[in-house]
């Protein structure tokens, strides 16, 4: 018997898989040292090195889900980090330095997106009904397997399924980032959705259909020394 889901729901579920993995890197180092600010607007290298170091990971994982593969994630990240530490004297020390730190790393990753190509203007979508069968996000998919899903969606989609599931900008206020209409970033993340759904679906079926041949290969294992049995028995 077919199942059938609410496109809403598998989104929400796809997206909340992503942001509980973010938020166990908003528990690394969030406040920046006085000392290690000034070092490194100093120009010290080693404290600019422990600054990169230090925050690593969670700036990756910003990067990551704007990029197309981890090269591009790198390159990124190395453009995010020389505008964070040629600006860090514009930041204010007594607010926590993980959200000045993610909006460089964002606006760096929509930069190279806009420097990179074209938006197509598309019809605007006001209805978004999909039906069909239920992928399963579960502990199958885990947080990398999900990251790989989004870095498939062509740039636009992956753009704006980011600004707008993950980071939570109105359609508003992405297409003034992206100097796109707001009816534009509707069909993006429509879109976007489709697609994912449609990988999740595919990805469900490819694991299923790996599970049934072990169970046949197990069954068929099982059973050989049983048709040996008979067989010298007869």
């Amino acid at each position: 018997m077919t199942n059938y889901f609410n496109p809403e729901a598998t989104f929400s579920s796809l997206t909340s898989c992503i942001r509980k993995q973010l938020s166990k890197l908003n528990n690394s180092l969030d406040h920046l040292p006085d000392k290690l600010r000034e070092d490194c607007i100093r120009g010290d290298a080693g404290s600019q090195k422990k600054l990169y170091y230090g925050f690593y990971s969670f700036a990756m994982a910003i990067c990551l889900r704007y990029a197309r593969d981890r090269d591009e994630a790198e390159n990124i990240l190395n453009d995010g980090f020389f505008k964070v530490l040629t600006n860090l004297n514009r930041y204010d020390s007594s607010k926590p330095f993980l959200p000045w730190l993610g909006r460089v790393m964002t606006n760096t990753a929509i930069d190279h997106y806009r420097s990179q190509l074209r938006h197509p203007e598309t019809d605007d979508i006001t209805e978004m009904d999909i039906y069909g069968e239920n992928p399963v996000i579960d502990s199958k998919l885990n947080y990398d397997d999900l990251i790989k899903l989004v870095q498939k969606l062509p740039p636009g989609y992956r753009t704006v399924f980011n600004l707008y599931a993950i980071d939570g900008l109105t359609h508003e206020e992405i297409a003034e980032k992206l100097g796109i209409s707001s009816g534009t970033s509707k069909s993006n993340l429509f879109k976007a959705r489709q697609k994912l759904i449609s990988m999740l679906d595919e990805q469900k079926k490819l694991t299923e259909g790996v599970v049934r041949a072990l169970n046949n290969d197990n069954e068929q294992h099982e059973s050989k020394p049983y048709r040996h049995f008979f067989q010298a028995g007869t």
